[in-house]
């Protein structure tokens, strides 16, 4: 699905790791891979300042982790010093990247708040998708763990989908995406429409279930028209503990979402639901931001 990807660490969250697992993600599909790393600026000193000795051991150290590149992969390691958010931002920009792989800790809103995070930060301004991944998971991975997962990143796909503007426009830009760079044919789509039990039953219709199953089997077959396999899923609950729910029970690899959306009456409003599986989900989340 991508060829070119920046990975993002702190040398503390575990992304690290990823570079001893190159080859698996060339059999992925990428033949660029950046790896990045932010120093902040020193504040206790009266002249703000980038430590140039640790901008340089986190190069070597980065550089040491690279352990084996296959031929026809491209392989960088970019540390810089400033705010983080920006430096990221740019690095994106100059390498052409075309899927952005954070970790983000689970955490609720409150200790977000407090505490902030760069992921929340740039998930309202990246420009190309972001890969988050839980650091206390790929901390615990084996090396041989970690590279048969990275070998399946974006193999079998969780999408939620509720029949909005919203939902839709993201269907499209993930369609654009799997026809740029078409998937191998044994990756999986789940298809997951939620009825939203917290609704009145009266504004729902006299057969939600029903009328759900036809509206999602027509959007599934837009899908398979891309020789795509996709089985659609209909089930009744809380949006975010269905979708929690359907990713262990499916054998998800990732959860594919968006920020843009308008659900009205319905709690599946994308940015709102979307903020909520960044902060819980344990399953990787493929991000893709607003469409300008």
């Amino acid at each position: 699905m991508f060829q070119k990807a920046l990975i993002s660490t702190d040398l503390e969250d575990g992304l690290y790791r990823l570079a001893y697992t190159i080859p698996s993600l060339a059999e992925s599909g990428f033949k660029q891979i950046t790896f990045f790393h932010n120093v902040p600026v020193e504040t206790d000193r009266s002249v703000p300042r980038v430590d140039e000795d640790e901008v340089a051991a986190a190069q070597a150290s980065l550089k040491d982790e690279i352990q084996e590149v296959p031929d026809g992969v491209d392989v960088k390691v970019i540390v810089s010093g400033g705010r983080a958010s920006n430096n990221i931002l740019q690095t994106v920009e100059a390498t052409g990247c075309e899927v952005l792989f954070l970790g983000m800790p689970t955490r609720n809103i409150l200790s977000e708040k407090l505490f902030g995070s760069t992921t929340m930060k740039l998930v309202e301004r990246t420009p190309v998708p972001m890969m988050i991944l839980r650091p206390q998971l790929v901390s615990t991975f084996t090396t041989e763990e970690l590279s048969l997962r990275c070998r399946h990143l974006f193999q079998n796909l969780l999408i939620p989908y509720d029949g909005t503007t919203g939902s839709t426009e993201f269907l499209e830009t993930l369609k654009r995406q799997i026809q740029q760079s078409p998937p191998p044919a044994n990756h999986q789509y789940w298809l997951l429409w939620v009825i939203d039990d917290n609704i009145r039953r009266e504004l729902q219709g006299d057969h939600p279930m029903e009328d759900a199953r036809q509206r999602l089997e027509k959007v599934a077959e837009t899908l398979r028209a891309l020789n795509l396999n996709v089985t659609p899923l209909v089930v009744e609950g809380d949006p975010l503990t269905e979708i929690l729910r359907a990713a262990d029970r499916y054998d998800i690899g990732a959860i594919a979402t968006s920020s843009r959306g308008i659900g009205g009456l319905l709690r599946w409003s994308i940015p709102s639901l979307t903020r909520e599986i960044l902060r819980h989900s344990w399953h990787p989340v493929l991000y893709f931001p607003k469409a300008d």
